[in-house]
């Protein structure tokens, strides 16, 4: 649910006219998906997504301090299909790299920034994710692919039902949604190996960091509405101790709930 700075689009969308539209009729099969078994429209906008992430990865590598993301990461980018997760009227635009409006006041996440999010996070196979801020369900997705069980709140209902229907259909069996607040997270399925939060907060909430795993890592933008938001990457040791790291500035839509 963010927007990165204009000069990066700008940059994204002058790929074309260095000669990369040529290759990304092939880019898909690169990652593994076969697009045989895909709509050929969306597929070669979804090729075209992937170069565009790329461009930012190359962009932001002295910030993230990544030339390159992990190839997992970037296939579950071009497995998803991401137009299943915006209204159908922005079905056309849905692969573009920047974020769309899902209703609600909220937005799904730009394709770069998922990606970023996922890549920071470290992810094993056998990881627990909690998400705060299911949204459209296109995040959770995402992680789906990449580790074992994915929990995920929002609270806002009418997304929450949407999301939890939408996953459902499309088959991510290993995706549990729930209506709540998510700053307290999700006590009952805690300690998570990851944690990820899809709105911006004004502070690392403490339920959190408590029920995040020693050893684990949480990916969450801090700031207010009008203000800079940081992404950060919070870490804590084996023996609880927490770190934090300014990842990139960005500018998410604000966490909802009573805190």
């Amino acid at each position: 649910m963010v927007v990165t700075s204009l000069p990066i689009q700008c940059r994204c969308r002058s790929l074309a006219l260095l000669g990369w539209a040529t290759l990304l009729p092939v880019l898909l099969m690169l990652f593994g998906v076969d697009v045989r078994a895909d709509d050929a429209i969306h597929a070669s906008r979804r090729a075209a997504m992937i170069a565009a992430i790329e461009v930012d990865i190359w962009y932001t590598s002295k910030a993230t301090g990544r030339q390159a993301f992990d190839p997992r990461v970037m296939q579950a980018m071009a497995t998803v299909k991401r137009h299943e997760f915006v209204p159908d009227d922005l079905a056309p635009s849905a692969y573009k790299n920047r974020p769309l409006p899902i209703g609600h006041g909220q937005t799904i996440s730009q394709p770069y920034i998922v990606a970023l999010m996922t890549e920071l996070l470290a992810l094993d196979g056998d990881d627990v994710a909690l998400e705060v801020g299911t949204g459209s369900g296109y995040q959770a997705a995402v992680l789906s692919n990449l580790v074992k069980e994915v929990y995920t709140i929002e609270i806002i209902a009418p997304l929450a039902e949407q999301a939890k229907a939408r996953l459902y259909r499309l088959g991510y069996k290993n995706v549990t949604t729930r209506l709540a607040d998510g700053y307290y997270g999700w006590e009952e399925h805690a300690p998570f190996d990851v944690i990820v939060v899809t709105a911006a907060a004004s502070h690392v909430p403490p339920p959190l960091i408590d029920q995040l795993r020693p050893g684990g890592r949480m990916v969450i933008p801090v700031g207010g509405r009008f203000f800079v938001q940081q992404l950060l990457l919070v870490q804590k040791t084996q023996d609880g101790k927490v770190t934090t790291r300014q990842v990139l500035p960005v500018r998410f839509v604000p966490l909802t709930g009573k805190r």
